[in-house]
């Protein structure tokens, strides 16, 4: 008895396994259509193979893509352009469920553009899982782009409308083709579109404006605090205070390619932290030793230091040359990379954002060190009479050279923060020194409060009138309504006080 249930038992589990095989063996529903318009590629008959491209695009099955592939490597040119959007369109929507965010926003851009209504249901199925709020509003507006194409007024004119109120730019385009049409509900739901898209982009750029300028102060504050506490200490015009920054943004250089050499690629991000205290000594140790050889005898002769460190800043500029070459680029870290996006049409990159904190954090610092320390009470002490400081004990020779060390230093940060913004290349230190020039005068000599004044002034003027005359123009205007405000306050926003100001 036992024997029998055994080989029944047998006998079944052979006659499952049978069927199954038989069930494995039989294709699918649309195996035939899809084999035989995958042969319709390679058709004679342009009919015949649009046919064929759209039974594969309704598919919507990216499990083709091998198959595709295939074909294409062995493909003649007609063939390969016939399976170009096939392709396109089934890694998107393979990518409309990436993991990654930035993969998935970037895959319902391309749907948009690409103008295949069928894209519309894949995007309306993604869009009701989709956690990002940025995706969700690229997949909503690349479904109402492609919904423009769909001939129907009454879609038309609500996809117009959605995207007025979505503030998209992508659409203008379309937009304005529809705003010609006939049919006065499309014309019109496209015109207020544009209405709105238009009156919110001026919103947009004038907020990425006021964001650019306040970068760009931050950069030539960091760099004229430098300048301003030289000048104002010492009184020495030190025209190679470019140059300084420039020392400070080759020691990242540097600092970048022994990392890159030496340390091992899942450390490579650190090397910009480490780069920082790297281009401050490097830059301070420059200063140092020009303030040693060169500035401690000019000292009282403006007209002597102004040529002696400009003829410094030349002999920088040259060894920078023949050492590094023309151009070398700094990669930013992974963290600063990207950006975030504050609402339609505003970007705000990582980078800019950090070199606007790394100013806030550099004048708490220095105030901190001006204001609260032994040390900033002495370097206050000289800037505002030196004869009687000395005669009090203070080494006005000491605080002289450390001044002018922390300065460059001060520079050499501001490099240190430009390569994330920009190359490094011999003649960078020459594209700041006369605007962080105008920054001191404008605030100040001498006064941290009207540096920072001038500098976010001077910033936010020079983006604000590039646009419309051009980055040199710009800069020419900027020069004459400076030299108009000095004619009418010749001492900058905050005057010098104290003896040395009265004498």
């Amino acid at each position: 008895m036992t024997v029998l249930v055994l080989i029944l038992v047998a006998a079944v589990s052979l006659l499952c396994g049978d069927l199954q095989g038989a069930a494995a063996d039989v294709p699918s529903p649309s195996s035939p259509d899809v084999d035989q318009a995958l042969a319709d590629l390679s058709s004679d008959d342009a009919a015949a193979r649009e046919a064929a491209v759209q039974v594969l695009i309704e598919t919507g099955d990216p499990s083709l893509l091998p198959r595709l592939e295939a074909l294409r490597s062995n493909a003649d040119r007609r063939l390969r352009l016939a399976l170009k959007p096939i392709g396109d369109l089934l890694k998107n929507k393979a990518k409309l469920s990436s993991p990654t965010a930035d993969d998935r926003r970037s895959a319902a851009t391309d749907l948009g553009m690409l103008g295949r209504p069928i894209a519309v249901a894949w995007m309306q199925q993604a869009l009701q899982h989709e956690p990002d709020r940025w995706v969700r509003y690229t997949m909503e507006e690349s479904i109402n782009l492609l919904q423009l194409s769909i001939p129907d007024a009454a879609v038309q004119a609500a996809a117009a409308r959605t995207l007025g109120k979505l503030h998209s730019q992508n659409a203008v385009p379309a937009l304005k083709e529809l705003s010609g049409r006939p049919n006065k509900e499309v014309a019109l739901a496209s015109r207020g579109a544009i209405e709105q898209i238009e009156s919110w982009g001026s919103w947009a750029n004038a907020i990425e404006t006021i964001f650019r300028g306040i970068s760009l102060s931050s950069i030539l504050l960091i760099m004229s605090l430098g300048l301003a506490i030289v000048f104002g200490l010492m009184g020495v015009i030190n025209m190679a205070h470019g140059e300084l920054m420039m020392v400070g943004a080759y020691a990242t250089f540097v600092t970048q390619e022994s990392f890159r050499a030496h340390v091992s690629p899942d450390l490579f991000d650190y090397y910009f932290l480490l780069a920082m205290p790297a281009a401050f000594l490097v830059a301070a140790a420059f200063g140092l030793l020009l303030e040693a050889t060169v500035i401690r005898y000019l000292y009282g002769r403006p007209l002597e230091t102004m040529l002696a460190t400009w003829g410094v800043s030349l002999i920088f500029i040259q060894a920078a040359r023949v050492y590094f070459g023309d151009l070398t680029s700094v990669s930013a870290p992974g963290w600063l990379s990207g950006g975030f996006q504050m609402m339609v049409g505003v970007y705000l990159p990582y980078n800019r954002l950090f070199i606007i904190a790394l100013s806030i954090l550099i004048v708490l610092a220095l105030y901190a060190l001006l204001f609260r320390s032994a040390l900033g009470l002495r370097v206050r002490a000289v800037m505002q009479n030196r004869n009687m400081s000395a005669c009090l004990g203070i080494p006005t020779r000491k605080v002289d050279a450390y001044t002018f060390a922390f300065g460059s230093g001060l520079a050499g940060i501001a490099g240190w923060a430009l390569t994330l913004i920009g190359n490094v290349d011999p003649g960078l230190g020459q594209n700041y020194i006369v605007d962080s020039f105008m920054v001191v005068v404008t605030g100040g000599v001498g006064k941290l409060a009207g540096t920072i004044v001038a500098a976010f002034g001077i910033g936010g003027l020079n983006k604000l009138l590039e646009p419309s005359f051009g980055a040199v123009y710009g800069k020419v205007l900027i020069l004459v309504l400076v030299i108009l405000f000095l004619q009418w306050r010749p001492s900058g926003l905050f005057a010098m006080k104290g003896r040395q100001a009265e004498s």
